[in-house]
């Protein structure tokens, strides 16, 4: 039997669901598996027809500063490769956190939960051609 790999070796599955990544946050997350993200989800969109990225966080109860700032660095990585990014599921609990900490996420759309993420990702981009990110 394989014994559980340590958290700061842990890594975050990104699924790819068509032309979207799918990031799904589950309990805490260590800086080291956060940086780990940011490049992991950079690289996949970089190296795949990716045009979008939905980040569910609905897993996650408590975010630091830290982790707010990956998030919109993600975001940030994916915009400058050609692909929007959307969070979805954040608890109020976590929203109130995020403003508290003075931190806004620039580009970065949000929904209430994984479908309506999708959904926003189908439809066009007001001013850019259709298929345009």
């Amino acid at each position: 039997m394989t014994a559980p790999l340590p958290a700061e070796v842990a890594t975050v599955p990104v699924l790819a669901l068509g032309d979207v990544l799918l990031v799904s946050l589950r309990g805490e997350l260590h800086d080291g598996t956060a940086e780990r993200l940011q490049q992991d989800v950079a690289r996949r969109v970089a190296g795949s027809a990716a045009t979008g990225v939905v980040i569910d966080v609905s897993g996650v109860e408590i975010v630091d500063s830290f982790l707010g700032r990956i998030i919109a660095e993600i975001a940030a990585d994916a915009r400058l490769l050609a692909a929007r990014t959307v969070l979805c599921g954040m608890r109020p609990a976590v929203a109130i956190t995020l403003v508290e900490l003075g931190l806004t996420l620039p580009g970065l759309a949000t929904t209430l939960d994984v479908e309506r993420a999708f959904e926003l990702l189908r439809q066009p981009v007001p001013g850019r051609p259709e298929g345009g990110v």
